[in-house]
């Protein structure tokens, strides 16, 4: 395992993406703690991208009720409970497809966790045809996620839902 997460300078978006993604496998290899290894994949992002927020939600059930429940995450204080159908990473969930948002304040239902976060992506963790759980990264940049992170952020999805 590799803690050190290096990528030369001058990349493209999809450079970054292609270069990450072989050192975030290296770096939750051997280690079967979900919880350690989400955090690492977090932190692995959020050091090459700079997004101003990202974190995992996982679907849990207390009480017969069903509910994204925050998980590791990089940035200021979060929602800690969202219920399905509910803003960006609820309505994911429901839908089990990405979302991308290119200004949150349109968004119909939009939860505000900082004034400051303007573009948003979520990708549902799916196995079994089920979400398991969401990625969501905030930007502070208006439009600031495309094609090329529902690509990229979707492998890692699909890694994560591999762990579970």
């Amino acid at each position: 395992m590799s803690e050190n997460i290096t990528l030369r300078e001058g990349l493209s978006k999809k450079e970054k993406y292609e270069a990450l993604i072989p050192q975030i496998v290296a770096l939750v290899e051997g280690e079967n703690d979900l919880i350690a290894n989400t955090a690492n994949i977090i932190a692995a992002l959020k050091e090459v991208f700079s997004f101003f927020w990202i974190g995992i939600y996982f679907v849990k059930e207390e009480n017969g009720k069903k509910e994204l429940v925050l998980g590791p995450f990089q940035g200021p204080p979060a929602c800690v409970r969202i219920s399905e159908g509910r803003g960006v990473c609820g309505t994911s969930w429901l839908t089990k497809s990405v979302m991308i948002v290119p200004d949150v304040n349109l968004f119909p239902g939009h939860i505000t966790c900082s004034p400051l976060s303007r573009s948003e992506i979520v990708v549902p963790v799916i196995k079994n045809s089920g979400v398991l759980a969401v990625i969501d990264i905030d930007s502070s940049e208006f439009a600031d996620f495309d094609a090329i992170d529902e690509i990229y952020i979707t492998k890692i999805a699909e890694l994560i839902s591999a762990m579970i």
